[in-house]
């Protein structure tokens, strides 16, 4: 394989990657975009619960809720185990370190703007002082 090669086949595995990556990040996104499926999440974060015992707290039939599992499934946010007659879900966070890896760039651009954003607010009020001072000055 020479270079134009080898080349070629590194910039389609990174196109894939990103593309891969994008869509796992979209479907994240999108189950999280859920109060329901983000309140299942938040019961399987203190342990692993039938579908019976996810849809307790719920006013919802038990095919909207198999709805919400499938979804969070499918993002790869939770998993199905199998315990005897049992199918229990369990969480699965993975998905979310993508989620937070992302949400952190964009917390990093807001912190610098903000900084930068106080650091204007400091100059005028400094320049504020200065005037004040001026004003009574020429009052005198």
């Amino acid at each position: 394989m020479n270079f134009l090669e080898s080349l070629e086949l590194l910039n389609l595995f990174l196109y894939n990657h990103v593309v891969m990556n994008e869509a796992a990040l979209n479907a994240t996104f999108a189950a999280l975009a859920d109060p329901t499926r983000r309140a299942i999440l938040a019961r399987l974060a203190s342990g692993e619960a039938t579908v019976n015992e996810l849809a307790e707290p719920f006013d919802m039939s038990q095919p909207a809720i198999s709805k919400h599992l499938k979804v969070l499934e499918r993002a790869g946010l939770i998993v199905s185990g199998q315990d005897a007659q049992r199918r229990p879900r369990k969480l699965e966070a993975k998905p979310l370190a993508g989620a937070i890896e992302w949400i952190e760039t964009y917390r990093r651009h807001w912190e610098d703007a903000f900084a930068r954003l106080d650091e204007v607010l400091e100059e005028l009020k400094v320049e504020k002082k200065l005037d004040r001072k001026d004003t009574k000055r020429k009052k005198r």
